[in-house]
């Protein structure tokens, strides 16, 4: 359970709008009158082809079987969806078959999720959600939690044995030869995640390891996203880019995304022994069980405080 703030009394309905016909993306998510995704600089999203390198259209993507690595954010952003119903579409890709039915009613989003494969297939999937928020805006999330730090952020830490469970023994400076370092939100290795601003110049991907609902406060108001999931593992992830990246034409985008494993790319799997899920679960990656099919769900609310936390 998401610790902080307590939610304010007053919701504000949600309306989410997406584009099947471009990679099933979220073009808007609006509510209270205001526009909580952001647009990207990038243009020509409407040539992408299968297997080509990411545009960052900004919205919400659907990151599938992976985020970095092969194919670039996955399989899925770059197909056209097929709609079965005016809420429902498919998306058919090499190792499987996506399917994802999305509702505002209530004012709250939903969206249930359908993947089948072949028994023993392992992925990653990530609701790649880019916000627009403001420089002021903080990610509420369980204090402790387990959190992996990609190596953009080397610079700006020096971790050491002390900073949490899963932390390698060091000289004080990055963990030579691995993929991430792990410390404690919310301020991993001394660095304060949880603040989304100001602009500083620095770009850093991290993953809160087995968070399954996070709160987002900007301002008055409050964006919360809960993944549920049986039998999987749970988490989300963090791209914090501070007009850090990329390095040509640094902008700002906010990603705050809830996924499916633990991992960015499902080819660092078992890179790192930890693991804080009970029942046996593996932490970094989705495997498709015996029946073929992985059930999931995302849900979306929000709310509007009289004050600002």
């Amino acid at each position: 359970m998401v610790t902080g703030p307590s939610l304010p009394a007053a919701p504000i309905p949600l309306r989410v709008a997406y584009d099947h016909r471009l990679g099933g993306r979220w073009t808007s998510l609006t509510g209270g009158g205001r526009q909580w995704l952001w647009t990207g600089p990038d243009s020509g999203r409407d040539q992408v082809i299968p297997g080509g390198p990411f545009v960052d259209a900004g919205g919400l993507e659907e990151c599938v079987p992976t985020v970095r690595g092969i194919p670039d954010h996955g399989d899925a952003w770059s197909r056209p969806w097929r709609m079965t119903d005016a809420r429902t579409a498919t998306v058919d890709c090499p190792d499987f078959t996506l399917t994802r039915r999305l509702t505002d009613e209530g004012g709250v989003v939903v969206a249930d999720y359908r993947l089948r494969a072949a028994a023993g297939y392992r992925f990653v999937w990530a609701a790649h959600a880019l916000l627009d928020l403001g420089p002021e805006a903080r990610l509420v999330a369980p204090a402790g939690t387990l959190t992996r730090l990609y190596p953009e952020a080397a610079e700006l830490v020096r971790p050491t044995v002390s900073d949490g469970p899963g932390a390698p023994p060091g000289d004080g400076g990055w963990p030579a030869g691995r993929p991430w370092h792990t410390a404690a939100w919310p301020e991993p290795a001394g660095l304060p995640l949880d603040r989304l601003g100001p602009d500083d110049g620095t770009a850093v991907g991290a993953v809160l390891v087995g968070c399954a609902e996070v709160r987002v406060v900007d301002g008055t108001d409050i964006l919360t996203l809960r993944l549920d999931c049986a039998d999987q593992p749970r988490s989300t992830a963090l791209w914090r880019n501070l007009r850090g990246w990329p390095a040509d034409r640094p902008y700002r985008s906010i990603g705050v995304e809830p996924m499916l494993g633990s991992v960015f790319d499902r080819s660092e799997a078992g890179a790192e022994v930890s693991d804080p899920f009970e029942g046996g679960v593996g932490v970094d990656v989705a495997v498709v069980p015996a029946g073929g099919e992985v059930n999931w769900r995302l849900t979306i609310s929000a709310h509007r405080s009289s004050s600002a936390h």
